[in-house]
């Protein structure tokens, strides 16, 4: 019995195992539309989830971790578009990543039976460092090197080079190159 329910929730493992390394614990559904890097780390209790088809609707998600990546404990990506996470980026513990939104009229019926729908890619960008417990919402995309705190909602993109706080998330310091140090914006 526990093999048949390794087998169901691991199914992605032996394709990660060889370049990366992915905890027993961690959920991958539609693994061949997965692209991971080599030396990747994936935590313990994570999901990935290309949505290829619910209700009758098909998508054609992708998601793709760059090399070097490390994804915390209890991270979920959801993606029935297209998600990239950038060379050497670090997405802490409970991250919450989606390109995916429900249909929320009113009128149009519960909320779980109407369409899904993407809003945009999310691309996170080379060498980002992604804080304990950031939600990144769809259309969302963050330049290289970018800095986002803890707990952190981040509803718009931003550019490279930038230190983001708050829910919703604005800049809060940017990289001077000149003194190599983080300026605060205020």
């Amino acid at each position: 019995m526990f093999e048949g329910l390794r087998k169901f929730f691991f199914c992605a493992k032996n394709k990660f195992v060889k370049k990366s390394k992915t905890s027993f614990f961690s959920i991958y559904t539609n693994s061949e539309h997965i692209t991971v890097g080599k030396n990747v780390t994936i935590g313990r209790g994570s999901v990935i989830f290309p949505i290829r088809n619910v209700s009758g609707q098909e998508f054609n998600a992708h998601i793709e971790i760059g090399d070097l990546v490390y994804i915390g404990h209890q991270t979920q990506l959801h993606s029935v578009g297209h998600m990239k996470i950038g060379r050497g980026s670090v997405l802490s513990d409970y991250v919450y990543l989606s390109d995916v939104a429900h249909g929320l009229s009113p009128v149009k019926g519960p909320i779980m039976q109407q369409p899904l729908e993407s809003k945009g890619a999310v691309i996170i960008g080379e060498n980002c460092f992604i804080g304990y417990g950031v939600a990144i919402l769809p259309g969302v995309q963050l330049g290289d090197s970018c800095v986002v705190s803890a707990r952190a909602v981040v509803t718009k993109s931003f550019p490279a080079y930038t230190m983001l706080a708050g829910s919703p998330a604005k800049i809060i310091k940017k990289f001077d190159f000149s003194t190599e140090e983080w300026v605060s914006v205020y």
